[in-house]
């Protein structure tokens, strides 16, 4: 049975990984440690550097996630700066940016970077959708993140934080495969 650690310090992320991992051949570890991320408006490029610094902690095959969050009528912002703008002016900041906008269209867009001490993946996905005027939904346990209770994701009328469980699973098998799908695909296959 192969073995990968995924270092990351959010409980969220790592549930969802297990969730993926749980009937694949790859036994999935995780490694709670915040991984310092460079100034940059690339996920990839954060990716890639915070799984170089993943390897160099735990020695072994990891990977690690960036996902920045991208609002087309501010130009993009917050960017790869989620944390730093929720820790700051938060959701109801980012709300008030927004009110009098009615091209409430943003995404999110997620690098997984791989390094198993010679090679180097990376997997990347874009999920679309539209703000909300106001929070919605209660996050569950395994959230990545606040930004669920404003996030509808495209062909949905609900916030991911509004859905079940059930329709969080069902979501995902409608989309593009997201970066630890993608991953978990790939692995195996090596």
């Amino acid at each position: 049975m192969k073995e990968i650690i995924f270092v990351t310090s959010n409980e969220g992320k790592l549930a969802s990984a297990k969730k993926v991992f749980e009937n694949t051949p790859i036994l999935l570890k995780g490694y709670n440690y915040e991984l310092v991320e460079p100034r940059s408006y690339d996920v990839v490029e954060i990716s890639k550097s915070k799984v170089l610094q993943a390897y160099d902690k735990v020695k072994s095959p990891c990977f690690a996630i960036d996902v920045g969050f991208y609002i087309l009528k501010l130009n993009g912002f917050p960017k790869t700066f989620v944390n730093f703008v929720l820790d700051t002016i938060g959701i109801d900041g980012i709300l008030k940016l927004m009110e009098d906008s009615t091209n409430r269209e943003c995404y999110f867009y997620e690098a997984l970077a791989f390094y198993d001490g010679k090679k180097q993946k990376i997997f990347t996905s874009k999920i679309p959708g539209t703000l909300t005027y106001e929070k919605i939904g209660t996050l569950p346990k395994n959230s990545w993140s606040e930004l669920w209770k404003v996030f509808i994701p495209k062909g949905y009328e609900k916030t991911i934080a509004q859905m079940t469980e059930k329709e969080r699973i069902e979501r995902k098998k409608n989309s593009a495969p997201e970066t630890i799908e993608q991953f978990a695909n790939w692995i195996q296959n090596i």
